[in-house]
């Protein structure tokens, strides 16, 4: 499994909005600025992050986009699955139903759907709120560094 382009920039700009937007609508030109990301590819992206309810946006010269989830609740694969669909590295269904591929059904068993279970355990287990907290602990101690 490879996450793609879509699936990364997105969960950037859900952490961006957590980080960004408390006060009120982010626009997606000052998103694009922070993240490097063009601001076409972005409303791309923030348009499926909307109609799957992730954030929401007003039109006009104060709109933009903000959250429409909790942080504390909505972890990474919230926002991953939207944008990239199943999260498994092998898709086992080609297994099921053919009793000569043994080989293809026990590996599926003891191996692909260990690495499955693994990714959305973890990708279950992390909220966009542990996000926003790591990065500004990681933010504050680089920023404790000092330089001669």
């Amino acid at each position: 499994m490879k996450i793609s382009t879509k699936g990364r920039y997105g969960l950037r700009v859900v952490v961006d909005l957590a980080l960004y937007s408390k006060s009120g609508y982010t626009s997606s030109g000052n998103i694009a600025e922070r993240q490097g990301i063009s601001v076409k590819y972005l409303e791309q992206v923030l348009n499926v992050l909307k109609k799957t309810g992730i954030v929401k946006s007003v039109k006009g010269a104060r709109g933009g986009y903000m959250l429409a989830c909790d942080c504390a609740t909505t972890t990474v694969s919230d926002v991953l699955r939207v944008l990239e669909g199943n999260l498994s590295v092998v898709d086992s269904s080609e297994h099921e139903n053919t009793t000569e591929d043994l080989m293809g059904r026990f590996l599926d068993k003891h191996v692909w759907s260990e690495i499955d279970r693994v990714i959305n355990d973890t990708v279950d287990s992390i909220t966009i709120e542990d996000l926003v907290r790591e990065y500004k602990r990681m933010i504050e101690s680089t920023s404790l560094i000092y330089h001669i």
